[in-house]
């Protein structure tokens, strides 16, 4: 299993996200590969962690899902998969005491290269569809709560984020539609 920091919009290491890249193994009936071994994950992110819901979302293309997190008690850890297809895979540094607060990081994930990246608490999650249909697997280290959950507008000009959209419009559920921009945001809904 290799890994690898993320670089963010600024070309700059992020702290606490990685890139894992599984090893796999081929012959004349398939592949076999694994996706997560928890003595070897904790040792890879320096932290004893556990999941304790796992999600699966199919989406078709040009679907927008976030920017969402959970603020304490309910904050996350998520280890995402693309299972089926090709997303752009955002996270946000919602830290104010990060030196890359508001920063963000894009990364391509698919079928093919099984690529999965671990974002922990602190920071904001989102994707979008390349593929006709992608479906995404992320197990979290906290149970999803209602009055926990926020969201950040996909498009705030706070953030720049360069989704790859092509001219498209993304399909947005009612909730991302709505989502506030980060000026509107309440302090006490970001991280320390």
């Amino acid at each position: 299993m290799k890994h690898e920091l993320i670089k963010n919009n600024k070309n700059i290491f992020l702290e606490g996200p990685i890139l894992i890249t599984p090893d796999k193994f081929f012959d004349e009936r398939g592949f076999f590969l694994e996706t997560w071994k928890e003595p070897l994950f904790n040792k890879l992110i320096g932290s004893n962690i556990s999941f304790v819901q796992e999600n699966h979302s199919k989406s078709k293309k040009n679907v927008l899902r976030g920017l969402h997190y959970q603020i304490p008690p309910s904050d996350q850890g998520k280890l995402v998969r693309c299972i089926s297809g090709k997303i752009f895979d955002v996270i946000v540094d919602i830290r104010k005491s990060s030196k890359n607060f508001l920063s963000w990081a894009g990364i391509f994930l698919d079928d093919k290269t099984h690529k999965q990246v671990w974002i922990p608490s602190g920071f904001a999650h989102g994707f979008y569809t390349l593929s006709e249909n992608a479906e995404i697997t992320y197990k979290m280290t906290s149970l999803w709560s209602k009055e926990d959950e926020r969201s950040i507008k996909w498009n705030d000009p706070n953030l720049l984020i360069e989704w790859p959209l092509k001219r498209n419009f993304p399909i947005l559920s009612k909730k991302d539609n709505e989502a506030i921009t980060l000026d509107k945001i309440l302090d006490n809904d970001l991280f320390i």
